[in-house]
């Protein structure tokens, strides 16, 4: 039976939160004083990462090292937000409790969800099952996002998908949120055509009189762009699926270099091809 998950949390997250204050204090850390949200970014999404590189190598104990280090990123925006004046950690974890109460009713109960700030009428909540909370759980962010937004400011339906997604992730949710509004290819079958078309015309920048380098990188880009909704189109989630891949030639590259007696610079590219083969081969039979 695992421990409860609040035992002495709160007292390790206030010591936490006192921690970084005073690293960012003066006569604090002197690196930790000198940065700012910009520098901190590259910081999260390489944390972020190394959650994901950890679960996938079911490494609880560096989940455990890096789900902190992760935390320390919430704790590091919180605290120049306050010294700012603009929010405060109380503010962040506030939030979060309205927003899990607000989005859970079939758990709080409708009065509760209410009181949180959840405006949807006439939800089901007894005895649903996963797919019912995530549909009432859609239904109420987005009477959420109608309510914070005014309608001389109202965005633009991709608006609100980040820029600063990776790659992968922002082509996804540009592709779903304009399938919401009819914008999408019917069935796959379009998609495997214009898979071809791509091709076609990366091939044809590659064959041009004159190359041109920014063409070519932009037919590579609406290549990827149509990879990555294929993919949605197959409920597949390329940054995981191509995360595989990568594990997956991390593994077989390390075969080859196991299997061959001299270095592998040294070898054709017949042999070099025959290694990869064998190591296919070998994962395939286990």
């Amino acid at each position: 039976m695992g421990m409860p998950s609040e035992q002495n949390a709160g007292g390790s997250f206030a010591e936490a939160v006192a921690i970084m204050a005073r690293l960012r204090a003066p006569g604090g850390c002197p690196w930790d004083r000198e940065q700012t949200f910009d520098s901190i970014r590259k910081y999260t999404l390489e944390e972020t990462y190394e959650v994901f590189d950890a679960i996938e190598r079911r490494d609880w104990s560096g989940l455990k090292d890096e789900l902190g280090d992760l935390l320390l990123q919430v704790l590091f925006y919180s605290e120049m937000a306050s010294e700012a004046g603009d929010f405060t950690i109380s503010d962040v974890v506030e939030g979060l409790n309205r927003k899990l109460i607000r989005r859970h009713p079939h758990v709080f109960g409708d009065e509760a969800a209410a009181a949180a700030g959840n405006a949807a009428q006439g939800l089901q909540t007894e005895g649903i099952d996963s797919r019912q909370v995530l549909r009432n759980w859609e239904e109420i962010k987005q009477l959420e996002k109608i309510a914070n937004v005014k309608v001389e400011e109202a965005a633009g339906r991709l608006d609100g998908v980040p820029r600063s997604f990776p790659a992968l992730m922002e082509a996804t949710k540009l592709g779903s949120k304009a399938a919401k509004a009819g914008f999408d290819w019917p069935d796959v079958t379009g998609l495997f055509d214009k898979l071809q078309e791509e091709i076609g015309e990366i091939h044809a920048e590659l064959t041009a009189a004159e190359k041109d380098e920014k063409a070519i990188a932009a037919e590579i880009g609406d290549l990827l762009f149509t990879a990555v909704n294929l993919a949605r189109h197959l409920h597949v989630d390329p940054e995981f699926a191509l995360r595989e891949t990568n594990a997956k030639f991390r593994r077989r590259f390390a075969a080859m270099e196991s299997a061959s007696e001299k270095s592998l610079e040294e070898l054709s590219p017949e042999a070099l091809e025959k290694l990869w083969k064998e190591a296919k081969d070998q994962e395939n039979s286990k």
